[in-house]
């Protein structure tokens, strides 16, 4: 049985989508979900009062995840609060789609700032505390197209790939300190990211999937609880990839 009671968990992009499923359900195993997200205060209050009336005591933090200013006072203020940081969940990102020779200069680094930068900042700011308290865990979440690419989503594929070697690297660094860190690649999803895809789209993707759907943001939240948990203390270094079996290896 999952349980996470007194721990902390810092997730981005938690203010909708597979974020905000993530902050239900380890709040729902007793953790004590961070909401970091940059939405807007009042976007996030209601993610937070969601959660609130789902009997989950979480807290929001509006937050660049590019900005090392604004991520190390989240992180200093999550610490001064609650003493420490057990559960990060690197999940904040966002597409710019185009034929690669149509892609805007800003746009290719957008999306790798937000995807790779932000992954990159948030775990930069968090681990010390781990290493001094010898336990962590982190979950970075990339996608099915990291691994078998996608066209007209040369930024969001090259961003997700590298959140795959970052994640096998960084589990070889801190393993003997008690922290592991794992990866989640998923298919596709019915987000807001997808919903307002035409349905032309959406049906041929589900025509690619043998389950026959797409997946439900839950679905994620709970591999990342079971990743976040003692259950999972020998996993280290892995990529899962929930994709109702679009790809499989």
């Amino acid at each position: 049985m999952i349980d996470l009671k007194n721990q902390i968990a810092i997730i981005t992009g938690a203010g909708r989508g597979i974020g905000f499923a993530t902050a239900k359900i380890l709040g729902g195993y007793g953790a004590t979900p961070i909401l970091c997200d940059v939405l807007s205060e009042s976007d996030l209050s209601q993610a937070v009062e969601h959660l609130q009336a789902d009997g989950v005591c979480a807290y929001p933090y509006r937050v660049d995840v590019t900005n090392k200013e604004q991520v190390d006072g989240m992180v200093q203020d999550v610490l001064e609060k609650w003493g420490q940081i057990d559960i990060l969940v690197n999940n904040a990102g966002l597409t710019r789609d185009a034929a690669f020779l149509r892609m805007k200069d800003e746009d290719w680094y957008l999306v790798l700032n937000v995807c790779l930068q932000g992954t990159y900042q948030c775990t930069k700011s968090v681990l010390k505390s781990m290493v001094k308290r010898r336990y962590g865990r982190i979950i970075n979440i990339s996608s099915v197209v990291g691994v078998i690419g996608n066209a007209g989503q040369v930024n969001y594929s090259s961003a997700k790939a590298a959140i795959i070697g970052f994640t096998k690297s960084l589990a070889r660094e801190v393993a003997s300190r008690g922290i592991t860190v794992n990866a989640i690649a998923p298919g596709f999803f019915d987000t807001d990211m997808t919903r307002n895809l035409p349905e032309a789209i959406k049906e041929g993707w589900i025509n690619q999937i043998p389950i026959g759907r797409l997946g439900q943001p839950e679905e994620i939240a709970e591999a990342v609880a079971f990743l976040s948990s003692s259950a999972a203390a020998y996993v280290t270094g892995q990529t899962l990839h929930i994709n109702g079996g679009m790809v499989m290896y």
